[in-house]
C-alpha cells in the first residue's frame, strides 16, 4: 500500500527527547512478550507498517564512521516514508542525535519530491521554522551530503495505555543497500538480522516499566548497541556484499 494511500497523523510531533534501548530477541521471545504487554500496553492502530529510509552521509562516510567511534555525541540525517512513496507522499526529514544515551530527534513532513528537492538540490522548502533552519545548518556544516544508503523494515509498534509515553517496537525484516536510494523504490537489500531475530526498541523518557525489567532479567536478554545504519555500513562497505543474501 502506498504511503499517500495510509497518512498517518504524524505532523504535529516534529520534536522528541527520549531514551532509546534496543535488545536483539528471538520470535518466541517476541510472542511471549506480546502476551504479558497485552494489560499494559495497545497496538498502534496501523498495525504492522513497512518503512523506508534513506540516510545521508558526505562522500567518504563521515558521519556513520563516527558514530562508529562511538562519541559521546554523535548525529544522522535521514528521510522516511511509511509504505512506498511517490512525488506526492508524506515523508519526514528527520535529523537525529544522541547526547550521553539521550536521544533527540527533529523532524518535518514534506512531500518526497520537496525533501528530495531540499536535500539533493538545495531547494529550501520554505517553511521558516526552527526546524528547518536546523536542518538547514546542518547540511551547510557537512557539505557534501548525498544518499548513501537504503533502509527498510516491518515494525510493529506498542504504546503505554496509563499515558506514560513508553513505547516499544519490534523491527524484522531489516534490509539494507546501496542502489536504488530513492523512498520510490521497493523495499529489498542485504539482511542485517539472522533470520528469525527481532529488534525491539523501547522508547521512554522515564523507567522501564517493572514488568518488563522483570521478563528481561529473567530471560537474560540484555541490551545491545545495534545501529541499523552502523551494521549497514560495516557489512555493505566494509566487507563487501559478494558472500550475502540480497533479497529483492
Amino acid at each position: 500500500m502506498r504511503a499517500k494511500e495510509r497518512r498517518r497523523d504524524m505532523s504535529v510531533q516534529t520534536v522528541f527527547e527520549r531514551y532509546e534501548i534496543k535488545y536483539i530477541i528471538s520470535r518466541e521471545q517476541k510472542k511471549q512478550l506480546l502476551r504479558l504487554m497485552e494489560p499494559y500496553m495497545e497496538a498502534d492502530s496501523y498495525g504492522r507498517s513497512a518503512i523506508s529510509n534513506i540516510y545521508y552521509d558526505t562522500d567518504n562516510y563521515r558521519l556513520v564512521r563516527r558514530s562508529e567511534e562511538k562519541p559521546v555525541y554523535k548525529e544522522k540525517l535521514r528521510v522516511r516514508s511509511y509504505g512506498t512513496a511517490d512525488a506526492d507522499s508524506t515523508v519526514f526529514v528527520e535529523l537525529k542525535k544522541k547526547y550521553r544515551s539521550v536521544v533527540y530527534k527533529r523532524r518535518l513532513a514534506l512531500p518526497e519530491s520537496g525533501a528530495e528537492g531540499w536535500l539533493i538540490n538545495g531547494v529550501l522548502p520554505g517553511l521558516h521554522t526552527q526546524i528547518e533552519a536546523e536542518i538547514e545548518y546542518f547540511r551547510e556544516y557537512y557539505q557534501t551530503l548525498l544518499p548513501k544508503m537504503f533502509l527498510s523494515y516491518e515494525r510493529e509498534a506498542f504504546y503505554a495505555i496509563n499515558g506514560s509515553g513508553f513505547r516499544v517496537t519490534f523491527d524484522e525484516n531489516i534490509m539494507a543497500r546501496t542502489d536504488r536510494l530513492s523512498l520510490r523504490e521497493n523495499v529489498g537489500g542485504v539482511p542485517l538480522l539472522d533470520s528469525g531475530r527481532v529488534l525491539m526498541e523501547l522508547k521512554t523518557s522515564g523507567a522501564i516499566p517493572l514488568w518488563l525489567t522483570a521478563f528481561l532479567s529473567e530471560n537474560k536478554i540484555f541490551k545491545t548497541s545495534f545501529s541499523k545504519y552502523g551494521t549497514a555500513y560495516d557489512r555493505i562497505i566494509l566487507e563487501g556484499n559478494g558472500e550475502l543474501r540480497y533479497v529483492c
